[in-house]
């Protein structure tokens, strides 16, 4: 397997993780594991930007990755459900 594909799959398994572990900190519970992965995926892209914002490094092995990613994933979950609130409060 190249080096692309193993990174890939330790970018999905990060995903997963930091999902599930949203998941639990919002008080939300586990989305699946499909479910897992896509929050756990966005929250990586968007931790890794929040912090890049903050100036703070997001190189730091695998740990910091999964920190990173279950930070940004849980900012996510809060934003999304802060919308799904002011949605239906509107209607």
């Amino acid at each position: 397997m190249s080096g692309n594909g193993t990174d890939f799959l330790w970018f999905i398994l990060i995903g997963l993780i930091a999902g599930w572990l949203a998941g639990v900190l919002v008080k939300g519970g586990g989305y699946g594991v499909i479910g897992d992965i896509v929050v756990g995926v966005l929250g990586a892209l968007f931790g890794g930007w929040l912090f890049r914002q903050l100036g703070v490094s997001t190189g730091g092995g695998l740990g910091w990755a999964i920190l990173v990613s279950t930070v940004g994933a849980v900012v996510l979950i809060v934003i999304l459900r802060l919308i799904r609130r002011t949605g239906s409060a509107v209607t």
